[in-house]
């Protein structure tokens, strides 16, 4: 498998929202904007591409009977090494996403990829199965985000570019649901052509 192939596999083929349908409460609770679904993605690719990392170098000196644990420890330092770095620097950012930034340790997409991926492959392949899951991850809530913001209240990056107040169903769970079914259904179709 070439080293590209390895990154656009997360995009399409094996995207986590639209075709694997993992990590789904990040996705339905913080996509409520676009700037929201596009920071959570982003926090979520940085644990993923570290994790995958030492997974890799560590996954041939742990035995079987503890990997899933050991993952779990690896994946948890990553996410508390994130938490206080964007407490540090984007408080902002930290303040919106808050609690799902610790659940990222429970993310299905980052223990999933640890154990059929990263746990199986070197380094370098692990990094970059970690960029093209994370690069899919994140565009996925970015577009979820972006429909939701432009639907439920007529602005796009908190630029707001239609009169009104838009559709407050949007903006709250029903419409992350619905979002989420109509673009999945539109992804799947896409991408059988």
């Amino acid at each position: 498998m070439s080293k590209f192939s390895i990154i656009t596999r997360g995009l399409v083929k094996e995207n986590p929202t639209f075709v694997l349908v993992l990590g789904m409460c990040p996705t339905l609770a913080t996509t409520t904007s676009a700037m929201n679904g596009l920071e959570m993605g982003l926090a979520t690719m940085f644990v993923l591409i570290l994790s995958n990392i030492v997974i890799s170098l560590i996954a041939p000196m742990v035995p079987d009977k503890v990997h899933i644990p050991v993952y779990i420890v690896v994946i948890a330092t990553f996410v508390t090494v994130l938490q206080l770095l964007m407490q540090a620097y984007v408080p902002q950012v930290y303040a919106t996403l808050g609690l799902f930034i610790p659940l990222i340790v429970v993310n299905c997409i980052v223990l999933g990829r640890a154990e059929a991926f990263a746990g199986k492959n070197g380094a370098l392949d692990s990094a970059l199965d970690g960029i093209g899951i994370g690069i899919g991850f994140t565009l996925s809530l970015t577009v979820i985000g972006m429909v939701r913001e432009i639907l439920g209240s007529g602005s796009l990056f908190g630029w707001k570019f239609l009169a009104g107040d838009g559709i407050l169903a949007f903006v709250m769970a029903p419409g992350a649901f619905l979002v989420l079914g109509y673009l999945l259904v539109l992804f799947n179709k896409l991408a059988k052509k």
